[in-house]
């Protein structure tokens, strides 16, 4: 399964247990298609290890953490000053532009993290 906006972070412990960790910002017409691609990878995870999404201590095979955080942005111009060797930044009095970022943790046993990394193609 192809991803477009999760780029995941792969960890890995000496027992194969890990997690699996992603990060995405996009403009509000694109926050739509991010929400659709972490349901598809968490509703693989369900799918594929059904009643299995808990922390390990309470019997889970695997579980996640997803949380999200609207940011207003407003575009600077920026620059380099060869002669003072400093930085220029000014506002450029646009409007502001709203970003929506979403963070995707899932951890998960031997198992799970093999066939995370197969379904979604990812690197050992």
């Amino acid at each position: 399964m192809d991803l477009q906006f999760l780029d995941f972070d792969c960890g890995e412990e000496a027992d194969g247990d890990g997690s699996f960790d992603a990060l995405a910002s996009v403009a509000a017409p694109r926050l739509a298609a991010l929400h659709a691609e972490i349901a598809r990878v968490l509703g693989w995870a369900h799918d594929a290890f059904p009643g299995a999404c808990a922390p390990p201590e309470d019997g889970g095979t695997w579980h996640y953490d997803l949380a999200g955080r609207r940011e207003t942005t407003v575009e600077q111009r920026i620059a380099f000053d060869p002669a003072t060797g400093r930085i220029a930044a000014e506002d450029t009095g646009a409007a502001p532009g709203v970003r929506h970022t979403v963070s995707l943790s899932i951890a998960g046993n031997a198992a799970f993290c093999a066939a995370f990394r197969d379904a979604f193609g990812l690197a050992d």
